[in-house]
């Protein structure tokens, strides 16, 4: 008997045991998820990456604390398709979301006043309702999920809102046309409208008649009330205090520094005596800036300052250590000359020319800084040349909850490499576009390969050797022909026909 009750006591200890150690593993493993987006920052434009105009001591400091990716790829040049490939782990080849669309048959959907009047005309083009987003698959295992920021995946009627896709709190903007403005008339709290203190100003709205535009007050009305940055800085540090017994997930998907240039008072008069004196930005795209690189640099320093605020309030309810933050950038920074890339080197050691930056599949369009930090994993001061993109966030995902990934997944967990163990390589990475006269590129090991201009008809592939030509200015295609004859068949391999027909390049139809 005393035989018996021993071992029924011995079986008991070792479930709880198993249990025991299961459920600190399943912690262990399981982190809180920072996921930090900027919006058209250069590969050159932390001070980690090589800046040094600019100064981003926070950031860098995650740096620091944790790993830096060398060879990270958006999902796509421009935004909404790379934010679809981050949300459905989809390359541009099957992502039901290909290009930025502004679903124009609607209306006047470029009118801040026409879309102040009707809701329905804000947005973008939604996600199908078959997708499941990588925040639906974290709400279905156990996290709170918030997002705030710029979502451009579904407009506010549509079924492709934020909130019904797998985001039980969002707070932010809606459209991303109406993100062309840091002082919007709104924003979107959930699925409700969050009306702001500030006056409608409508799109490319120049400087007044007569105005001296040596004067700051000509510049008054971009510059009002509520700041949407500092706005959405506040919902994002409440959602993390409201959960911080929860496992959570934050997407946080920043303006900054997407134009038009405009930033906080304190940030724009440090840079304005540290870059002296400097001519006006009058032009109609976007809004004039009376110092646009002072203005410029305000923005991201801003930002930096808010990623110190996000990592000094987890680390004061205890949450630092078991959370993976992931800072990068939607595309490579703008072309538009009221930003002056090459003042800042901003696509620092990649090629900075205008047509291969934003909206190009060159390196400088698509190559963007990823840090990730997590203490509990990941050493300090490391680096990485694994070759990664936007799709593999899904994955690694689905590695960390321990659940097989869906088939339609592109992506590839590189959890193994914050871990600092083996890691699988991508065969590939893929990427096209319909802008910017129909574009194809392909990831092949230290092989890129190039298509352009392809609604013009059939094109060669132009090969570059970025281990020696980060800068692709040589073409190696003629010497490489069994290169050029593979990456020919993968680039077939590695898309279907687009789900909407405005995203279509028809020669790839053929």
């Amino acid at each position: 008997m005393n035989k018996s009750i021993n071992n029924v006591f011995f079986l008991l200890f070792c479930l709880f045991f198993v249990v025991s150690c299961n459920s600190d593993k399943s912690l262990y493993e399981q982190p809180n998820i920072i996921y930090i987006l900027a919006d058209d920052l250069g590969y050159g434009e932390l001070g980690s990456y090589g800046q040094t105009e600019i100064e981003t001591p926070n950031i860098d400091r995650l740096a620091d604390e944790g790993m830096i990716f060398t060879d990270h790829y958006s999902g796509s040049p421009v935004c909404a398709s790379s934010r679809s490939v981050l949300m459905t782990g989809m390359h541009t080849g099957t992502s039901p979301i290909r290009d930025n669309s502004e679903w124009g048959e609607r209306g006047n959907v470029w009118s801040f006043k026409s879309m102040l009047d009707n809701p329905e005309l804000e947005g973008q083009r939604p996600l199908p309702d078959s997708i499941i987003t990588v925040a639906q698959v974290l709400k279905n295992n156990g996290y709170k999920t918030g997002m705030v920021g710029k979502w451009g995946l579904g407009a506010p009627h549509t079924n492709s809102v934020p909130n019904k896709k797998g985001f039980d709190f969002f707070y932010g903007y809606n459209c991303q046309r109406i993100a062309h403005s840091y002082y919007p008339t709104h924003l979107w709290k959930n699925e409700e409208r969050e009306y702001l203190d500030n006056y409608l100003v409508e799109m490319n709205e120049d400087l007044d008649t007569g105005a001296n535009i040596y004067d700051p007050v000509s510049y008054s009305k971009y510059n009002q009330n509520d700041y949407t940055p500092t706005l959405m800085q506040t919902e994002a540090i409440n959602f993390i205090e409201e959960n911080k017994n929860e496992k959570l997930f934050l997407y946080y998907a920043t303006l900054i520094p997407h134009l038009a240039l405009q930033a906080p008072k304190k940030w724009e008069d440090y840079y304005r005596i540290k870059f002296g004196k400097e001519e006006p930005y009058t032009g109609k795209s976007y809004y004039p800036a009376l110092t646009p690189k002072a203005t410029y640099a305000a923005m991201i320093s801003y930002l930096d300052e808010q990623v110190g605020e996000i990592v000094k309030k987890l680390k004061e309810i205890g949450k630092y250590d078991n959370t993976l933050i992931i800072f990068t950038s939607d595309n490579g920074p703008t072309w538009l000359n009221q930003v002056d890339t090459d003042f800042f080197n901003s696509a620092g050691k990649l090629n900075g020319s205008l047509d291969r930056l934003k909206g190009s599949v060159n390196e400088g369009g698509i190559r963007v800084p990823m840090i990730a930090t997590w203490p509990n994993h990941i050493k300090k001061k490391t680096k990485t040349n694994h070759i990664s993109a936007f799709q593999d966030f899904y994955a690694t995902v689905c590695d960390i909850l321990d659940i097989k990934k869906p088939k339609v997944v592109n992506g590839l967990s590189f959890l193994p490499t914050l871990k600092g163990e083996n890691q699988e390589k991508h065969k590939y990475l893929y990427w096209e576009i319909a802008g910017q006269g129909g574009q194809q590129a392909i990831r092949y090991n230290n092989w890129k390969g190039l298509k352009k201009n392809l609604h013009k008809g059939k094109q060669k592939l132009q090969l570059f050797n970025l281990e020696n030509d980060i800068w692709e200015l040589k073409d190696v295609s003629k010497e490489n022909e069994k290169i050029v004859e593979k990456l020919e068949k993968l680039l077939v391999q590695a898309r279907t026909k687009p789900f909407l027909k405005t995203f279509e390049i028809k020669i790839l139809n053929n």
